[in-house]
């Protein structure tokens, strides 16, 4: 055999074996991963998941072959599609792609309807945990006023010492169950919210319209250029009524008028959907004037966007 031929056989046998050891690398790095959890972080390229209190959390990044999906039907079986706005603090989610228990590129992610209507309460502060939390400092409240009135009695009547001591220790405990539950509340909710804002633009409507005049269009734009430089940024619109009208149509109008905004972002600012969060229709809550005047509602007829960057994620970078 001529020398250059075993060279030229030892040559490609060295290169199978280096194509075979990348194949079986590139295999045991695009493991397919199911995972599920709630979402308490959220950038433009990806979310973050917690899945129980304690675990580690898990990064579910998002790229534009992303399918966001929510069940439908009794069986479950059908899906409709949703879009990335949906994926807000709060959720829970499932989600499937390749990677690891920790770090999974999604090829799809589905949530169902009411876990999505909670998440939507939480990012409108309207959440049953805090009217619980309203709840809970009633029941201190009573509690200590019990307090009181119990030693009042063991002052009056030494025979009822003792059961209104007992009174007393057991109302104790309820009020530290209750602050121990407020706390966790609120712990809750400083978790949901660890975002610095770096822009933010205000668009008035006129009444009953949803339309973006010239000068906000050109706010928006001026706000999309400057987010496009950050990293890792998300874009967050809540739309607003104000108090005219039933509540039923200003809950639709101001879904309306949040959609455009969106819509605005997307088409002529060229904002890739993976970095817009959208709550979507806030009504007539959270008024930024009163609604008594003219100028009060007109400041209200409008949709807050703000570009927010999560601390958490942005430091982990």
């Amino acid at each position: 055999m001529k020398p250059h031929s075993s060279r030229h056989i030892l040559a490609c046998t060295a290169l199978l074996c280096i194509l075979s050891v990348g194949f079986a690398f590139g295999a045991s790095n695009d493991k397919k991963v199911k995972v599920s959890g709630l979402i308490v972080g959220r950038d433009g390229e990806s979310v973050t998941l917690r899945a129980t209190k304690g675990a580690a959390p898990i990064v579910v990044v998002l790229t534009d072959e992303t399918k966001v999906q929510q069940p439908k039907g009794l069986l479950k079986i059908r899906h409709s599609e949703q879009s990335m706005t949906a994926l807000i603090p709060g959720l829970r989610i499932t989600a499937e792609g390749t990677g690891t228990e920790t770090r999974v590129v999604a090829k799809s992610i589905t949530f169902n309807k009411d876990d999505l209507r909670l998440a939507e309460t939480i990012q409108a502060g309207l959440t049953p945990t805090q009217q619980q939390q309203a709840t809970n400092t009633a029941n201190i409240a009573a509690n200590k006023e019990g307090i009181e009135a119990n030693k009042a009695g063991v002052a009056a009547n030494q025979q009822q010492g003792a059961a209104n001591a007992a009174g007393i220790a057991a109302n104790q405990a309820q009020i530290s169950a209750n602050q121990q539950e407020i706390q966790e509340a609120n712990k809750r909710f400083d978790d949901l919210s660890e975002y610095d804002t770096k822009a933010n633009a205000t668009v008035y409507f006129a009444s009953g319209s949803a339309k973006i005049s010239a000068s906000d269009q050109a706010a928006l734009t001026s706000l999309a250029q400057g987010a496009s430089s950050l990293t890792g940024y998300i874009i967050e619109v809540k739309g607003y009524a104000d108090s005219s009208g039933n509540a039923a149509m200003n809950q639709q109008l101001s879904m309306d008028r949040s959609q455009a905004v969106v819509a605005y972002l997307l088409q002529d600012c060229h904002i890739p959907i993976r970095h817009i969060v959208a709550p979507g229709a806030m009504g007539e809550t959270n008024p930024a004037a009163p609604n008594e005047t003219a100028q009060g509602r007109a400041e209200n007829r409008r949709v807050d966007v703000k570009v927010i960057v999560n601390r958490g994620i942005a430091g982990g970078m």
